[in-house]
């Protein structure tokens, strides 16, 4: 199956497959220093109602010398928590966002043949059209350095992934 966005005002949806193991996948779900490299690192306390850090480092994503943009620099090192809704390791992760404002983020992962893995990543609860497309962005970029990430493909530019990423989710809510 190929890679595939649901992207409304209200949920979005982007399934992508990848080349590990549901075992290696959810460890870069719930283990800080592995999440830091596709999304956000922080600290994580794997239990329902759990806290879930998260700590924007962007610029740590890429894998050169990429300036994060004028837009995005005072976010630079913020760090909260959210709140974990529903664990099941290795197969399903939920948490808030904005204490449960913009909805909640669930993963699923599935296995696939080959010893790869089937990410479902539906966040729903969202309150509108901007944040469809700002959540829509972010998520599909994230996903795509995940994806590189675990096939060992580098990230050369974050900012240009997430630019693209935007557009599409732009695109879709037409």
């Amino acid at each position: 199956m190929a890679d595939t966005d649901t992207i409304t005002p209200a949920k979005l949806v982007f399934v992508r497959d990848l080349d590990a193991p549901v075992e290696t996948v959810w460890r870069y779900l719930v283990e800080p220093e592995l999440r830091a490299r596709w999304f956000m690192g922080g600290a994580t306390e794997p239990r329902v109602g759990g806290k879930f850090g998260l700590t924007f480092d962007h610029a740590a994503l890429s894998d050169g010398d990429v300036p994060t943009p004028e837009r995005y620099v005072a976010n630079v090192g913020k760090a909260w928590f959210e709140t974990i809704e529903t664990i099941d390791p290795p197969h399903r992760l939920a948490f808030s966002w904005d204490g449960g404002k913009a909805g909640s983020v669930l993963f699923e992962l599935g296995p696939l043949d080959g010893g790869r893995t089937r990410l479902t990543l539906t966040h729903s609860g969202l309150r509108g059209a901007d944040d469809a497309r700002n959540f829509g962005g972010g998520w599909g970029s994230h996903l795509a350095v995940l994806q590189r990430r675990l096939a060992g493909r580098p990230v050369e530019n974050f900012w240009a992934l997430h630019a693209e990423a935007e557009a599409q989710a732009k695109a879709a809510l037409v």
